[in-house]
């Protein structure tokens, strides 16, 4: 378990699914090399998806920048040697107000 090897960023995630990442991390980076950061997050993501529903991101790397928009309870980020893992489920947000014409057509009609 990388428990104690991983050094925690910020996370918002009950216990039991902190642990599962962790743990999922711990088996990726058993299966394959640190040198291969899209296998361990497609690894991650795809057990996350199975476990708690589809939806879920993961990036792996060593220098990336982010700006997500997540559910509530879904985000951990986290560091294990030199990779950093991001893993989250992304909120679906508000849908774009219609620019077509049957947006004014529904005012129109009303």
């Amino acid at each position: 378990m990388l428990e104690g090897k991983a050094v925690m960023g910020d996370t918002d995630m009950k216990q039991t699914m902190k642990e599962d990442a962790l743990s999922l991390a711990s088996k990726a980076l058993d299966c394959f090399d640190v040198t291969e950061p899209t296998q361990i997050a497609r690894f991650i993501k795809k057990e996350f998806d199975r476990s708690y529903g589809s939806g879920w991101q993961c990036i792996v790397g060593t220098h990336f920048g982010s700006f997500v928009t997540h559910c509530s309870g879904c985000f951990i980020h986290f560091s294990v040697g030199s990779l950093t893992i991001l893993l989250f489920k992304g909120s679906i947000g508000e849908p774009a107000p219609r620019t077509d014409s049957l947006a004014n057509l529904d005012s129109i009609v009303k």
